[in-house]
């Protein structure tokens, strides 16, 4: 195994300047309601125009065994392996402006010394701010704006974000961890700027493929970065999925009313002078922080140990 985090990667030898660039990063594998990341991602290196600068060494991080790659068998002899990637991509925003992402399966092991090597690249780069995103499953319906949580290594860095109109989970909350948040919490510790972004999933589409949320984070991370993405496509295939959603709703009286339950929640919330969570009801109260951890567990283990493509 290596020991230096440097020799976890290799780095295009004809990197241009990028001092000052964000690094956005997304990881496959952990809590992605409504594969909002996921689609985020990929239309980031579908429409952004660039080319990846740096791999990591897949095979010191990743357990084969519990996320097997898929192969293709034709006749008579394997014809093809579809070989995971953990790879840093150069791109572009709609004005221009570069920006790096990094994306992939998130590591099984040697996660500290993975976060080392990414902070190498990070202090290489000269990076500025480094921000990460997903979905997560709320208590929300999808005929109502969509939230997210921010979540930042320094307050400062959520000033725009703190008005009221993005509760929080909770004043402390244990939940399992994840390498994207490892990375932010190590960021910070070491003076560096680091944020996330969890999107807001009506929790009846947890398990779908949701582009709005993929949508809101690609707002919020536009935001919190500066940087203006192409979106068309995305808000595009949002819009197609909330009519076949509304129609299914629509064929479907039990689901309608827990919609209708949920706008009510959603609008009491919105109305109330001292906005709290729209995890519950008002009048009623919080949920302890064992009960958010053994949600977010529950979830996770929904998923299963290779999350489906959806």
């Amino acid at each position: 195994m290596a020991l230096d985090p440097q020799e976890l990667y290799e780095v295009d030898s004809d990197v241009p300047d990028l001092n000052g660039a964000v690094l956005l990063h997304h990881f496959e594998g952990f809590m992605d309601a409504g594969a909002a990341g996921r689609l985020l991602a990929e239309h980031l290196t579908e429409t952004a125009g660039g080319r990846i600068v740096a791999r990591f060494d897949i095979d010191g991080l990743i357990d084969y065994r519990s996320r097997r790659p898929t192969m293709t068998f034709a006749a008579d002899h394997w014809e093809a392996y579809d070989k995971p990637e953990l790879v840093v991509w150069q791109l572009f925003d709609a004005d221009g402006t570069p920006f790096l992402l990094l994306t992939g399966p998130e590591p099984d092991q040697q996660w500290e010394l993975f976060i080392a090597a990414v902070r190498s690249l990070i202090e290489r780069w000269g990076v500025r701010l480094a921000v990460g995103f997903h979905g997560i499953p709320m208590g929300v319906p999808h005929t109502r704006p969509l939230g997210v949580v921010p979540h930042a290594s320094r307050p400062e860095l959520l000033d725009e974000w703190t008005d009221g109109s993005h509760p929080a989970l909770g004043d402390r909350i244990q939940v399992p961890g994840s390498v994207s948040a490892l990375l932010e919490l190590r960021l910070g510790e070491a003076g560096l700027d680091a944020m996330g972004f969890a999107a807001h999933v009506p929790h009846y589409l947890a398990q779908s493929t949701y582009p709005t949320a993929a949508v809101t984070l690609l707002e919020s991370v536009g935001r919190a970065a500066g940087l203006s993405f192409h979106s068309d496509e995305l808000r595009a295939a949002a819009e197609r999925v909330e009519i076949e959603i509304n129609r299914q709703v629509v064929e479907s009286t039990e689901v309608t009313d827990v919609v209708r339950a949920l706008e009510r929640q959603y609008d009491s919330f919105e109305l109330a002078p001292g906005k709290r969570s729209l995890l519950v009801e008002e009048g009623q109260p919080l949920p302890t922080a064992d009960e958010l951890g053994s949600e977010f567990e529950r979830f996770l283990a929904e998923q299963g140990p290779n999350q489906p493509e959806q």
